[in-house]
């Protein structure tokens, strides 16, 4: 597993600049041998590592992988998606022939948790700038886990950017190692719906991030000076810290500079129409301690959160006018999942105090609205106990329902109950007209976050189809 691929030394890392915040590395750092690029690199593209000026063409093909990848460099055609038919190809095979697919494996095979995403965010600030991307690593406030965490922003010099294409790189835990098997012996070999690849971030989000990465990358051989701009963030999965700090930077001017915003998720290759609102906080009900045995010199927290718990618990499948959470015939009806509780510290004392954590999943109105909601349903619920309340100050934010563009042809179309980064992204009005934002991506939700998370080679490929015809879309429309 090349977690460890560069030294944490900044040493090895390719020099750079601060300008305005951001870490510019230029392009002529990434071709100085180093120590890892001797080793990874064979000897052959070693002298191509000290030119100055290499073709954007010639980056694509022979070097796709001597520069960035771990693995040995093998013969590769350009973009090739899929392979030559032949029975003797192993699984192995069929990755490593691919250049696309072998990517993917790449940063499949870096473990970034949140909060541990620095090794895959170099290893494709790397690769970009191999492929004549202005890269800006741009910092992250905070350290988590001892690192320095970065967004990856890149596009080409030639252009400014006016098409987004943005995913993240943090994943959920644990990590579960890159993994490949045939899921349908009774298919030819060369089938690519027959292969599965598994392991963490496979699906949520690599998937996305390798497919709009060879997207960009197969429509700039056709148009060199594409006004495309790529966007990887941290932090998607715990917050959104990633995103809100590229937005609030001077690299989301306004008046916006993207008129297109596409986003990647597992979205089993459909359009998203949109995807439901979230809003969470604490239940917190506080008691007095005493001994188990004499339980009235004491008040259970516990005995008086469990009422106010049973209210939440209903208020997604209560009617709105009889004080439930709103329902809208797009997204359905609001849902509430009690998560966490918490109370107590031994069975032989009277608990003190308890503590619930709630997540709601909004399917019409505002934040705010559906607090005001929770607050008078838990008031009723307990006879106006002060000793129980909703804490929202723990859960900052929330947004409503995210309503998104679907006028491209071609796609099958449907709502998510997921959240995604698209909130966390402010889209500043533009004097042309509104920016567009697609949500689209390879793989299936329901596998993302679990130990089976995969898909199948096919799903990868269509995706960078996808992501083709998206941005061809948006070209047109400008």
């Amino acid at each position: 597993m090349p977690t460890d691929y560069r030294s944490d030394s900044e040493s090895q890392m390719p020099v750079g600049v601060t300008i305005n915040g951001f870490i510019v590395t230029p392009l002529f750092a990434y071709f100085l041998p180093t120590r890892e690029s001797v080793s990874l690199c064979p000897s052959s593209c070693l002298s191509s590592l000290l030119m100055k000026s290499v073709s954007f063409s010639f980056l694509l093909g022979a070097a796709t992988l001597a520069v960035a990848s771990p693995h040995p460099a093998i013969p590769q055609s350009p973009l090739q998606l899929s392979w030559p038919p032949s029975p003797a190809n192993s699984l192995d095979d069929v990755i490593n022939a691919s250049p696309f697919l072998s990517f993917h494996r790449d940063i499949v095979q870096i473990a970034s948790v949140s909060g541990n995403e620095r090794h895959v965010g170099s290893f494709v600030a790397d690769f970009l700038q191999s492929h004549n991307f202005t890269v800006i690593k741009q910092p992250v406030t905070g350290k988590k886990n001892g690192q320095h965490r970065f967004n990856i922003f890149a596009h080409l010099p030639s252009s400014r950017p006016e098409i987004l294409l943005t995913s993240h790189i943090d994943t959920v835990p644990p990590y579960i190692p890159y993994s490949l098997n045939r899921i349908d012996h009774d298919l030819p070999t060369d089938d690519a719906a027959t292969i599965r690849i598994s392991g963490r971030g496979s699906v949520d989000a690599k998937g996305s991030v390798a497919a709009q990465v060879f997207a960009a990358l197969d429509l700039l051989q056709d148009h060199p000076d594409a006004p495309l701009g790529l966007l990887f963030v941290v932090d998607e999965e715990v917050g959104g810290d990633g995103m809100r700090v590229f937005s609030e930077s001077t690299l989301n001017p306004a008046p916006s500079s993207f008129h297109t915003v596409i986003f990647g998720e597992p979205t089993e290759l459909a359009l998203v129409s949109g995807h439901k609102g979230i809003l969470g906080f604490q239940l917190i009900a506080k008691g007095q301690a005493a001994h188990s045995g004499y339980p009235w010199l004491g008040r259970s927290a516990l005995s008086a959160i469990l009422p106010a718990l049973s209210r939440v618990d209903q208020l997604g499948d209560t009617p709105a006018h009889e004080g439930g959470l709103p329902t809208s015939p797009k997204y359905g009806r609001t849902t509430v999942n009690i998560g966490r509780v918490e109370a107590g510290v031994a069975a032989n004392v009277v608990p003190a105090f308890a503590r619930a954590d709630v997540a709601v999943r909004l399917a019409a109105g505002t934040p705010d609205e559906a607090r005001e909601i929770i607050r008078r349903a838990v008031q009723d619920a307990t006879d106006g106990n002060d000793d129980v309340y909703a804490d929202f100050t723990t859960h900052s934010g929330g947004h409503p329902p995210q309503d998104l563009d679907t006028d491209v042809p071609g796609f099958p179309v449907m709502t998510v109950n997921y959240g995604t980064d698209v909130p966390n992204l402010k889209i500043h009005e533009r004097p042309d007209g509104p920016v567009r934002r697609y949500l689209y991506g390879p793989g299936s939700i329901h596998v993302a976050h679990g130990d089976n998370e995969g898909l199948t080679v096919a799903e990868l490929e269509e995706a960078v189809r996808g992501y083709r015809k998206l941005i061809d879309a948006a070209l047109n429309r400008k």
